[in-house]
């Protein structure tokens, strides 16, 4: 059967997230998903794949659910499909952070850039004073990227504040546009530039997949593909499973 696959990250106050733990794990084994979920005090973060019954859900008890009590409101969820399960089983993680960066100055609850839809996206990294930045790293932005992006050549995305204290100046750089892969790197890069005293700072809704999703190839100015974290390994335009010569680990 085709499997739906659901990303989904929302930065949200959970001081109970151990207590959602089994809850949670219980809920997505008796749907029959597959995947993984972080939860950390900053939020929840994760992608699993299942039937589109079950997917959906999913998505209507985080969002509406007695489980999280209506703190996952604004979940942001991207959906793409797989010809067979990408995932070999399910994972449900207690972090830190939802996504790791180190820095209590990066906090998207409290701020973050302004969000650009897809399909205004060309015409922000079109303009000449824009400096655009791949926020993933080195090996994601091998597969492909945005004409003219920056690669920070980082190994992983907690480098990402050296690489801006190296090569980003708030006197200098006044534009900022970012991407990463569905958009939550981008929050707390975004944050912590903001913090660091950078005033127009731009990221891309939903990030590359929802691009992907709403761009149509002809107008796209992404090359390449998108590297996903699962068995599927890169997608193309309209979130297509995509055949790669590229091999890789996770």
């Amino acid at each position: 059967m085709p499997y739906k696959v659901a990303a989904f990250y929302q930065f949200a106050s959970l001081p109970d997230f151990r207590d959602l733990r089994e809850p949670l794990r219980a809920l997505c084994g008796s749907l029959k998903l597959k995947g993984s979920v972080l939860l950390a005090h900053e939020g929840i973060n994760g992608t699993l794949a299942g039937s589109v019954e079950a997917i959906d859900e999913l998505v209507a008890t985080l969002r509406r659910g007695d489980l999280f009590g209506g703190r996952l409101d604004r979940l942001e969820l991207k959906f793409s499909s797989a010809t067979t399960t990408p995932f070999g089983r399910l994972k449900i993680r207690l972090k830190k952070e939802i996504v790791t960066f180190g820095d209590k100055a990066a906090d998207p609850t409290r701020q973050v850039g302004t969000y650009v839809e897809p399909n205004d996206w060309n015409a922000v990294i079109a303009a000449p004073d824009t400096v655009l930045i791949d926020t993933r790293n080195a090996f994601e932005v091998a597969f492909g990227t945005f004409e003219g992006a920056i690669d920070p050549a980082i190994a992983s995305f907690g480098e990402f504040k050296q690489f801006a204290a190296r090569h980003l100046d708030p006197a200098r750089d006044l534009k900022i546009a970012m991407f990463c892969t569905g958009g939550i790197r981008c929050e707390k890069a975004s944050s912590y530039l903001l913090a660091q005293g950078f005033t127009e700072v731009y990221h891309l809704k939903g990030g590359i997949l929802n691009y992907l999703e709403k761009v149509t190839q002809t107008d796209s100015r992404w090359r390449g593909e998108c590297f996903v974290f699962d068995e599927r390994v890169a997608l193309g335009h309209g979130l297509r499973q995509r055949k790669t010569e590229h091999n890789c680990d996770e």
